[in-house]
């Protein structure tokens, strides 16, 4: 898949990896509901697409997403944003079916951090900021931000982001979970592409499920997980992958997946 000309977006495929870059450098990557439409019509056919094993979004070095486009939305009342479904665009990454992996860089605050939060998987530059600062515009988080970022971090430090502005360093947001690694700024993006090839290269059913399972423990009781948990388990001995991977397995040999 391709950029169309004039795009907020560009997209690279690197095996079977597509990196998609949000590109608004002259804004810091601002995040408006154009770019933000854009993204999810991309993510959302290369879904479909089974050349495609995962996802990365980037931005550039300066700022993964400084945040949402406060000028799209300044003078915007209450119904005027409800009716445009100003952040649904923000809900269309949650049914991506395949692993997303957010490469940070500099700033990640407000809308850019809960796109990050977004995503499955998060590698981070040593020079990366994460934040939520929508409390200095009179306003809060509305993408999400309340609720990954506390069950990320916990509730003392989602209020101490949400209601004063703090932000958290790469190695902080390392240390309370937010991120998966931290490298240098010139490695960030290869280490992104690295893990998400490697993952692209597994059984792509026994990741899809995988994915289903982890982001479920979220939003159910730990008895319903576990019911669910064990139902796609026992559904996975129904694929081919999983007879070529056990038989490779015992043959001491790299299995070849079909996806089937």
């Amino acid at each position: 898949m391709s950029s169309k000309p004039n795009s907020q977006i560009l997209i690279e495929t690197h095996d079977r990896v597509a990196l998609v870059r949000i590109n608004r450098p002259e804004t810091m990557n601002a995040l408006n509901t154009a770019l933000m439409t854009e993204l999810m019509d991309a993510l959302e056919k290369m879904d479909t697409d089974d050349s495609v094993g995962a996802f990365v979004i980037t931005g550039d070095a300066r700022a993964f997403a400084a945040g949402a486009d406060v000028k799209e939305m300044a003078e915007s009342s209450s119904v005027e944003l409800l009716l445009k479904g100003h952040i649904s665009p923000f809900d269309r990454i949650q049914k991506i079916s395949k692993p997303v992996i957010a490469a940070v860089s500099g700033w990640c605050l407000g809308g850019g951090n809960e796109l990050a939060m977004s995503c499955d998987m998060v590698v981070a530059s040593e020079t990366a900021r994460f934040g939520q600062p929508e409390i200095n515009l009179g306003v809060m988080p509305g993408a999400g931000g309340t609720q990954r970022l506390t069950k990320a971090v916990g509730k003392a430090l989602a209020m101490e982001m949400v209601l004063n502005n703090r932000t958290l360093t790469a190695d902080e947001a390392l240390r309370h979970g937010l991120v998966n690694r931290v490298v240098p700024v010139e490695r960030y993006l290869d280490e992104a592409l690295a893990l998400a090839q490697e993952i692209a290269a597994r059984a792509p059913l026994a990741v899809r499920l995988g994915k289903e399972a982890v982001n479920r423990a979220f939003e159910t009781h730990l008895g319903d997980g576990i019911i669910e948990e064990r139902q796609a388990f026992y559904f996975l001995f129904s694929t081919d992958d999983q007879k070529e991977g056990m038989r490779a397995f015992g043959e001491k040999r790299k299995p070849k997946w079909t996806g089937k």
